[in-house]
This record gives C-alpha cells, structure tokens and sequence, in this order.
C-alpha cells in the first residue's frame, strides 16, 4: 500500500511528514508497515507520555469502554469528576474546564480572563505573553502566539496582547508602569519557540509582580505538565502559586483532552451558558487521564523518572562536549530538551533523516533545533541508545 500517495492525494497538506507509515506502538517504540522498529522520542509531541500500550492505560481502556463512551455534560461524569480532584488536589486550590485540547483550553482561558476584569477589573484590558511563546492555532489562542510564521495574516481577534522578552521581569514592570494589563500568560518551558526553559527566578519574579500588580497570572502546561520535566506541573519547580493553569497532550493517556484549572479568583465566574463543549470531557479521556495520574502520582515512578532526568542530561553534556562545533548548547527541562545545531534548516532536517534511518525519531523545532520528548518510561540502555546513534550521526554529518 502507497500510504504516502495516498495522503496527497486525500488528506490536507499541513504537516511536512516523515516517510514512514506507522503500524503499531510498543512500550517505547513505534513500528512501521515494515516491520521496522524505532525508538520514539517525539511521543505523539509530548501526548504518549508512558510511552504506546502502557499496560495500566490499556486495562482502563477496556474497563471503562465496557461502560460508557458518551454521555453529555447535563449529566454527572464520575471518572471526570475523579480526575477533576486530583488535578486540584495536585496543584492549586480551585475548579477544572475540560476541553478537548490545548487551544480550547486557551480560548476557554481567554473568555475566563476577559469575564474577570469586566467583573472586578474593567479598567484593566490585555493578555501579556512571552515572544515566541506558543499557545495554539485557533484564532483566539493564535492571537497569543508569538510566531510570525504561525500566525501569518490570519484574521485576530480584537482583545489587547502585549508582548514582553522571557527572562527579562524589568519589561514586565515597565509594561506594568505604562499599560494596565490583566493578565500575564506563559510556558515554563517555551516548546515550539525553541525549548527555552524560564528560570526559577524569572518564575518567582513574574509571581511577585503579578500579586504586587493585581495582575492574573496563567501558566501554559500544556507540553510541560504531567510530569515532564521532573514535577506534575513545572511552575512547582518555582514555588509559585498560578491564578491559572493550561493543560493538555500528556494528561489524556493518547486520546484527546485538555482544559484549565481555575484558582479562587476565577472559578467560579463561569456561569451555565458562558461556555461549553459538545465531547469534553470524553469519559473515556478522563479515565485514561485517571490511569496517567495513577503511574504519574506514584513516588516511586516519579523517583525513577528524576533518576533518568539526571542521566539523559549527564549523558547529553557528553554530546555537547564531544561536538562543540556542531551543537550550539543543550537546554530544556527534564524530559524536554532542545538541541541547537550550528546548521542550515536543511541539513538539521539531513540529520533527523539520518537517525530516523539508524531507527530513531526525533522532531526538529524552529528549522534548527533538534527537540527531544522522551517518554517518561525511558530507560537508561534506551537513553544510552539514542546518545550512541546521535554522537555517531554527528560525527559523520557535515553540517
């Protein structure tokens, strides 16, 4: 069977995809129409989180398949309302919106934000946002997103955005001296922007402006949450308390879901009619979310997935050292890491070929970045794998 022929021809070009046809997803790998295996370090981008066929994932599958797979939201969802409470009890006092990914997640945040400064607020307006910060591709959540070549010439809606650099609070003041903003939103950890991780500092300080200010702050966890970067969330690495929180990808075990925990000051300014959706959550999503949390949640996991943290970044300064001419840095957070390569967009795009040939796959992010998104379930001969195909792809590529 010609799949990629056939995608031309029947399906909307837009993605530039890999040639391979995937088959079947086996703890940490893929396997193609081949036969051929490969080590999957994309994950769905940040969404397979425990990896394909998580045994745990795989028997809610079937328990809760067994019951229901739709109700509606007139109804009482037991495992939403489950996972609603654990998602609460896990991070900040307050309320969870389920949507079915991560840009509804920002527009339902964006109407949350704009009903709370008419309400307590009104001579406040605008949403500060990180340059080349990402938040979705739907037109409110594209009014949020810092990349030229995402947003284009696409109509935006009319609400206020502001733009300040990451990393630098003394913009953020000076924004806050000139304007009234009424809201900051931002990722721990810029993804499609580069994998540019905020210091815990930067965090604690955007926090304290935030309260000093009276300003809502929202933390987009959409790609960091769940336990990617070595905690549930990642703003907990900082110690700071969020007004609001975007989550998505890895909570839904594979299927879609997404949504916002809301904090005190927000949650309960939706009213019924305000907002809504027709399948989230999915009852089978949520259960699925409940057995991510079940793995996820456990102390003895979350040990094993900070010990692997460790290695992968011991094992990656050994790359950065070995290829100095070849690879700018090595940043990101836990099991999200980019990897500048001094490179064309081409020849960076000749390498992610070159492994996928040696049976691993990676993405590439900003043309020229090599993004790592390792399941959490990695192990270390794994680790060790990808960093021996790597070191030997750089060491014989021209870049």
């Amino acid at each position: 069977m010609d799949w990629r022929s056939l995608d031309e021809t029947y399906v909307i070009s837009t993605y530039k995809r890999l040639p391979i046809a995937i088959a079947k997803g086996e703890g940490n790998y893929l396997v193609d129409t081949n036969g051929k295996t490969y080590l999957d370090l994309f994950t769905g981008l940040a969404v397979n989180i425990l990896g394909h066929s998580h045994p745990h994932i795989l028997r809610t599958l079937h328990e809760q398949a067994d019951q229901f797979l739709h109700i509606s939201n007139i109804f009482l969802n037991p495992p939403a309302i489950r996972l609603a409470q654990r998602l609460v009890e896990n991070s900040i006092q307050g309320k969870v919106f389920f949507t079915n990914s991560g840009a509804e997640a920002t527009e339902a945040a964006i109407k949350l934000i704009h009903k709370w400064l008419v309400k307590h607020q009104p001579e406040r307006e605008g949403i500060v946002v990180l340059k080349s910060s990402f938040h979705g591709r739907t037109l409110g959540a594209l009014r949020l997103t810092r990349q030229a070549h995402v947003y284009q010439d696409f109509p935006a809606p009319s609400f206020t955005v502001y733009e300040v650099e990451a990393g630098s609070a003394e913009q953020l003041r000076e924004l806050c001296r000139t304007k009234k903003p009424a809201a900051v939103l931002m990722e721990p950890v810029l993804g499609s922007g580069g994998v540019i991780p905020l210091s815990e500092s930067y965090l604690q300080e955007v926090a304290a402006i935030c309260q000093q200010e009276g300003i809502l702050l929202g933390i987009d966890e959409i790609q960091t949450g769940m336990g990617r970067t070595g905690r549930f969330f990642a703003y907990q690495h900082a110690g700071i308390t969020p007004d609001l929180i975007l989550f998505a990808k890895g909570v839904g075990g594979g299927l879609p879901l997404g949504g916002l925990i809301a904090g005190p000051k927000l949650m309960d300014l939706f009213q019924p009619g305000d907002h809504g959706t027709t399948f989230a959550p999915s009852p089978l999503s949520a259960a699925l979310g409940n057995a991510v949390l079940d793995v996820v949640l456990d102390e003895s996991f979350s040990a094993e997935v900070n010990e692997k943290i460790a290695y992968l970044w011991q094992q990656l300064s050994s790359i950065r050292d070995n290829h100095p001419d070849k690879v700018q840095q090595v940043r990101g957070k836990g099991m999200m890491v980019g990897i500048p390569l001094n490179a064309a967009a081409e020849k960076v795009s000749e390498l992610q070929r070159n492994l996928l040939a040696e049976e691993i796959l990676v993405d590439v992010t900003q043309k020229t970045i090599v993004r790592l998104l390792p399941p959490l379930t990695i192990s270390k001969a794994e680790i060790d794998r990808f960093i021996e195909r790597f070191g030997q792809a750089l060491a014989g590529w021209e870049a």
